[in-house]
């Protein structure tokens, strides 16, 4: 049954978020995360009867009301006294999926999923997501925190996961000023460039060692366009395309493969709904399985990043205690490791302790890698089922580049189609179901509804991307349906849908996020030919159950469009 939720009792926390774009409900099938999330799966019952005892003894005392006045909550489904709908979410995965057909069954565009004593407020509605994002953005800058959080952002030192306080402005003014501004970007433009050579190099490798010779080969798009986003922030941050040999191909060796699945493994689990993020006492338990899975991550990841960055601070701050050391003056900065390094207080001590520099590294690495891939990768699955659009997106680099020169930065003004066809993908397929969380830092009425202290309010990418009262036809690939104006960008700042989120807790990245995926679906078109693999006719578009990648990974059929010596790299 479904009714207003008008309960208040809360149980006020903070919950932290790293993203700059969103994690997802569960672990990604063919994952570190999904082999392990089967490890261990309590049943409801036992989940149920523990949350009473917990909550009995902690929270028996507070009796429910409505703290809105006349305002009441938004609608939700009823929850269950105490731990509110944790059944639910426990035997409806995965929950994000459960969380829009309420919404869609009740015909609303906010509402209240109360967890534990927490309200999850999710919204649909670009207009609503306006007010909290635009007119009360002050009320909802802070974070809530996880469980996956914590580990990912070694206790909340990097700028994305920490909670609003003294942390997070240290670590935005660093990010904002000194490792993604317009200048830094420029500076390491040579690196993208290097990076969608090699990518061409590695896809044309495949075509031409191959037995069909000329004729092309299937290549794994996934692989390819998951490598090009891991090769670009590794080239960004460490100066290195590989932590190991690589492959000869030109692709990712084993070091990069386990390095990218552990990316995406941790991503997957930031905000996966885990029961302990609503009811701390049962974290020890561990009944979803993910801090297992977390902790396995966390720690391929750090395995890979931490020995290069003791090497780098050794390098920089000599032998003494690296956090207090001197820094070396005949040294010029090579890549962001090094600007994180060497930044100093007025006093001449290093600005961050090793910790935060391990952060704050990792939490760019995990804001680059996945929605360029996704993004791109849906797109060319769309467009390969619709030829006319792929041959409209081609002609326009033929135009603007032709084939005597590999598409640059300095050429994406003119590509304005190219361009659409990123933005419709990230509209119509977004990586993660939802914005990173928002928590309201004060009692505040929005659109109407009582939003209590502590909420949780979650922008949801597939309810505003898919939003028929907004786009026509929304479930279509229509890249048209950007076009018309002065120039085509990839954020929205009116929300109609989500590809990088803002506000004060928005993404500093998108200069960077948007180059990275323009020049991977650009370097795609004007390399090679697309189409479905032999014995297909088209690209299923299936959606996964779990997640919202393809369902398969998508696997299309290459051939060479451009000269040969086009295709040699670095």
């Amino acid at each position: 049954m479904m009714k207003n939720n008008t309960s208040s009792s809360i149980l006020s926390s903070s919950f932290l978020t790293l993203r700059w774009g969103a994690a997802l409900d569960t672990a990604s099938e063919g994952t570190l995360a999904g082999v392990l999330l089967s490890y261990t799966f309590p049943t409801t019952a036992l989940v149920l009867l523990t949350s009473i005892v917990l909550f009995l003894i902690q929270f028996g005392s507070k009796k429910n009301g409505n703290k809105g006045g006349a305002n009441k909550l938004p609608p939700g489904p009823t929850p269950w006294p105490l731990f509110g709908n944790i059944p639910e979410l426990l035997s409806k995965r995965p929950a994000f999926r459960w969380i829009h057909k309420v919404m869609k069954e009740m015909n609303t565009e906010i509402a209240c999923i109360r967890l534990g004593n927490v309200h999850i407020i999710p919204v649909t509605c670009p207009e609503i997501a306006r007010e909290f994002l635009k007119k009360q953005d002050a009320t909802f800058a802070s974070r809530p925190i996880t469980m996956g959080t914590e580990y990912s952002s070694r206790g909340f030192l990097s700028v994305a996961v920490a909670p609003w306080g003294e942390q997070w402005k240290k670590m935005r003014r660093v990010v904002a000023s000194e490792v993604l501004s317009p200048a830094k970007l420029k500076w390491l433009l040579d690196k993208r460039t290097e990076e969608a050579d090699n990518l061409l190099h590695f896809i044309y490798n495949q075509c031409t060692s191959s037995n069909n010779g000329h004729h092309g080969a299937v290549v794994d798009v996934r692989v390819a366009s998951r490598n090009y986003s891991g090769n670009v922030i590794r080239k960004l941050m460490f100066n290195k395309r590989y932590f190991g040999k690589g492959s000869p191909d030109g692709g990712p060796g084993e070091e990069e493969l386990e390095h990218v699945d552990s990316l995406f493994t941790v991503l997957s689990l930031l905000y996966a709904f885990n029961v302990s993020d609503y009811i701390p006492k049962l974290r020890s338990l561990d009944l979803d399985g993910h801090e297992k899975i977390m902790r396995a991550a966390t720690k391929i990841v750090n395995k890979y990043h931490d020995k290069v960055i003791d090497e780098r601070i050794q390098m920089w701050r000599g032998t003494g205690n690296t956090d207090d050391g001197f820094v070396l003056l005949n040294k010029e900065p090579e890549d962001l490791l090094d600007i994180l390094v060497s930044l100093k207080e007025a006093d001449g001590k290093p600005l961050l302790s090793t910790d935060e520099i391990k952060a704050q590294s990792a939490d760019l690495i995990y804001a680059s890698v996945d929605n360029p891939s996704n993004a791109v990768e849906w797109a060319l699955a769309e467009m390969i089922n619709q030829p006319e659009i792929l041959k409209k997106a081609v002609a326009e680099i033929d135009r603007v580049v032709g084939k005597d020169r590999l598409v640059q930065e300095s050429d994406f003004a003119q590509l304005s189609y190219v361009k659409a066809c990123c933005r419709e993908a990230f509209r119509l397929h977004p990586i993660a179901p939802f914005n990173l969380p928002h928590m309201s830092t004060s009692d505040a009425t929005v659109a109407g509804h009582f939003i209590p202290k502590g909420s949780h309010v979650l922008l949801s990418r597939v309810g505003l991307g898919r939003n028929p009262k907004v786009w026509t036809d929304p479930l279509k690939f229509d890249p048209e349906r950007h076009l018309g104006g002065e120039s085509v960008e990839l954020a929205e700042p009116d929300l109609r849908f989500i590809s990088f989120s803002t506000g004060r807790r928005g993404c500093m990245g998108v200069p960077l996020g948007s180059a990275m995926t323009v020049m991977l679906m650009a370097r795609l078109l004007q390399g090679f030919e697309w189409s479905p693999p032999p014995g297909q006719t088209e690209i299923d578009l299936a959606e996964s159950a779990t997640d919202l990648f393809l369902a398969e990974p998508l696997r299309s059929l290459a051939k060479p469009r451009l000269p040969a010596h086009m295709y040699q790299a670095n």
